[in-house]
C-alpha cells in the first residue's frame, strides 16, 4: 500500500520486537524492503502482503515472497496462529473496514504488532483549529482531495477499538518525533504515530 523507508521510527520499534527466525505476515508490505531487512538481520520467515503491482514487481526483486490482496478481504489463505507475527504498519487508515482487519490479524498471529498515525497530535490540531483546512504534516503528507487515508483516528481511538473488538493491548509505545519523553508522557496529545502490540486474549 505505501513505499516504506527503514529509517521510519515505528519501523525501527517493530524491527526490534521481532525475534530471530520468527514467521512474519507484513500485510500492506510496500516494496517490500523492510521485510528483507528483517530476512537479512533476523533470519525471519516471511510473506508480504500488497495490492500494488508496481510494488510486488519491487518485492519480487527484493527477494520477498508477496501476494497480491486486498486486505479488505477476509485472510482465508492463512490458518488460525499461522505466523509468529503480523505487522499492520501505517495502514490501518487507508481501509474500509478497519475492525475486520484487526480481528483478522489477532487470529492468523500468535501477536500482532500495528503502528497508527494519531490524528491527535497537536500539530494536526493547531492546523485544523488555526488554519481551519485538514491538515499536511510529516505524518500525514496528502492534501485533504488525494490522500489514501480514509478513517482518521487517535491513539485513544485504537485503544477504544480494541477495547470494544476484545483484543488485548500488551505494549503501546508512542513514537516520538524529536522528544520521545513527551510523546510517552501524553502520547495522545504529543506523539505523531504509535506502535502496539495486540493479541486474543
Amino acid at each position: 500500500m505505501r513505499h516504506r523507508a527503514l529509517r521510519r521510527g515505528d519501523l525501527e520499534q517493530i524491527a526490534a520486537m521481532i525475534k530471530p527466525g520468527a514467521r512474519v505476515l507484513d500485510l500492506g508490505c510496500g516494496d517490500g524492503s523492510f521485510l528483507r531487512d528483517l530476512q537479512r538481520t533476523k533470519q525471519v520467515r516471511s510473506l508480504g502482503v500488497e495490492i500494488d503491482q508496481v510494488m510486488i514487481s519491487r518485492c519480487i526483486a527484493n527477494g520477498v515472497f508477496v501476494i497480491q490482496r486486498d486486505l479488505d478481504a477476509m485472510l482465508d489463505f492463512a490458518d488460525d496462529k499461522s505466523f509468529d507475527v503480523v505487522i499492520l504498519s501505517q495502514t490501518l487508515q487507508q481501509l474500509h473496514h478497519p475492525d475486520r482487519l484487526l480481528n483478522e490479524i489477532v487470529r492468523v498471529g500468535k501477536r500482532a504488532i500495528v503502528s497508527v498515525i494519531n490524528f491527535g497530535h497537536l500539530p494536526c490540531r493547531l492546523l485544523l483549529t488555526c488554519n481551519g483546512r485538514m491538515p499536511v504534516t510529516g505524518a500525514m503528507p496528502y492534501h485533504w482531495y488525494d490522500t489514501p487515508n480514509i478513517h482518521l483516528s487517535t491513539i485513544r481511538d485504537f485503544r477504544n477499538l480494541c477495547q470494544d473488538l476484545g483484543i488485548v493491548i500488551d505494549r503501546e509505545i508512542p513514537i516520538g518525533t524529536r522528544h520521545d519523553f513527551w510523546a510517552k508522557m501524553m502520547p495522545n496529545l504529543l506523539a505523531p504515530a504509535c506502535v502496539f502490540e495486540i493479541r486474543r486474549p
